[in-house]
């Protein structure tokens, strides 16, 4: 069952932040909720040591704490900085670095998908679709949860809870 949990509920709830962030610009609550909670479960089951599960809720909390400056500034919205600090939760110290630069890498390639995008002008079969008409507008924003969490499912392998995981 835990297996089963490693396999499942981190890639899932990504893929669901990302779906969400590209239809909607939104990123429920509930997904960062379930991602903490969810750690919670996995590192429980996985008899993650006390100090190294201290390390993983310190990191998330640190990013928690800069993204949530970087949301009062205006930079990014509440959800990507939520996202950011569950994904970092199962990251951890060992990881969270290698996420970040992966993130960035995606939001810069995204970014300028979306300057393309944006760019011309959307072909007839697109306007019947909201969420594609929605997403063209320059106004819009970027849904930086896309870039979050393709950062995550990059960096997941190589995250501590994984490879205790394949320790048991």
């Amino acid at each position: 069952m835990t297996d089963l949990l490693i396999l499942l509920l981190f890639p899932a709830l990504m893929a669901y932040a990302a779906t969400s962030d590209l239809i909607s610009m939104t990123i429920s609550n509930r997904v960062s909720l379930l991602l903490a909670a969810g750690f919670l479960v996995v590192a429980l089951a996985l008899g993650m040591p006390a100090g190294a599960f201290a390390w993983h809720v310190a990191t998330g909390a640190f990013v928690l704490l800069v993204t949530f400056g970087m949301f009062a500034a205006g930079w990014i919205g509440g959800g990507d900085a939520k996202l950011a600090a569950a994904t970092a939760l199962w990251m951890g110290s060992e990881a969270v670095v290698q996420y970040l630069a992966w993130s960035s890498v995606f939001g810069g390639v995204l970014t300028l998908l979306l300057l393309q995008y944006r760019a011309h002008p959307m072909p007839r079969m697109a306007l019947g679709v909201p969420w594609l008409v929605h997403l063209h507008q320059p106004r819009t924003g970027i849904p930086y949860g896309i870039a979050l969490a393709a950062g995550g499912l990059t960096a997941y392998p190589g995250s501590p809870l994984w490879t205790l995981a394949s320790l048991h």
